[in-house]
C-alpha cells in the first residue's frame, strides 16, 4: 500500500475537550485550562474568517494607524508618506467598490434562484387551475392549494387571470395575443378572455397570458 503524500503546509485539525471530568483521572478540571483552550480554538477559527472581511479588517487597522501617527517633520521622506497615504485611500475605495459588486451579484443569484425555482412550478398551478376550473378544488387539498399560492405569492409571484385582466389594455410585453375579434362590450386594444393565466415575478415575465384582444366594433 502506497502511503499517501504528506502536506507540511496543512493546519492540523484542533479539537478542544470541554468536559468538566478528566476521564482519565476522573477529577474535576480546572476551568482556567478550559477557558484557555476554549479561547484559542475561537482565536484559530478566526483566523478563516470571510477574507473579504479580513482584508476589511486590515485596510482599516492600516487607515487607522496611519491617522494616529504624528505628522512628520519635513524631510524627503514626506513626499513618500503622502504618496503611501493616497495609495491606501485608492485600494479603501477600490474595495469598497468590489465590496458593492459582490453583494449586487449575490443579489441578483438569489433573484435568478426564485426566478428558476417558480418557472419550475407552473405546471404545478396550472394543474391546480385545472382542478379549479372542473370543480375538484375542494377539502384538504384545496386548503394546500391556497397555502402554496400564498407562500408563492409572498416571494413575489403574481398572478394574471381572467379576474385581473379582462378589460385591460393588451400589453405586449406581458400578454400573448392568441385571437383578435370584434366585442360590443369591451373597447378595441383590452382583453376579452384569458387562455391561460399567466405569471410575473418582481415586473419579469415567468409566462406571458395568454389571451383574446378585442377589435373594437368593426
Amino acid at each position: 500500500m502506497t502511503d499517501q503524500p504528506h502536506n507540511e503546509d496543512q493546519e492540523p485539525i484542533r479539537f478542544t475537550d470541554k468536559r468538566r471530568i478528566d476521564p482519565e483521572t476522573g477529577q474535576l478540571r480546572d476551568q482556567s485550562d478550559t477557558e484557555a483552550e476554549s479561547a484559542e480554538a475561537e482565536q484559530a477559527s478566526s483566523e478563516h474568517a470571510d477574507p473579504l472581511s479580513q482584508v476589511e479588517d486590515i485596510l482599516n487597522a492600516a487607515s487607522a494607524q496611519a491617522s494616529e501617527q504624528e505628522a512628520p517633520e519635513p524631510s524627503a521622506d514626506t513626499d513618500q508618506a503622502a504618496e503611501l497615504r493616497e495609495d491606501l485611500q485608492r485600494l479603501q475605495a477600490e474595495f469598497v467598490n468590489y465590496r458593492r459588486r459582490v453583494d449586487r451579484d449575490r443579489d441578483v443569484a438569489k433573484d435568478n434562484a426564485k426566478f428558476s425555482m417558480l418557472e419550475s412550478l407552473l405546471p404545478v398551478l396550472d394543474d391546480i387551475d385545472a382542478a379549479d376550473a372542473a370543480g375538484d378544488l375542494d377539502g384538504p387539498f384545496a386548503a394546500i392549494a391556497r397555502k402554496l399560492l400564498t407562500t408563492l405569492e409572498g416571494v413575489g409571484l403574481v398572478k394574471q387571470d381572467g379576474e385581473t385582466l379582462v378589460g385591460e389594455p393588451f400589453d405586449p410585453a406581458h400578454h400573448e395575443a392568441m385571437l383578435r375579434q370584434p366585442s360590443q362590450e369591451v373597447d378595441a386594444e383590452h382583453i376579452v378572455q384569458v387562455f391561460r393565466n399567466g405569471y410575473l415575478y418582481n415586473e419579469r415575465v415567468l409566462r406571458a397570458a395568454q389571451v383574446m384582444v378585442s377589435a373594437g366594433n368593426e
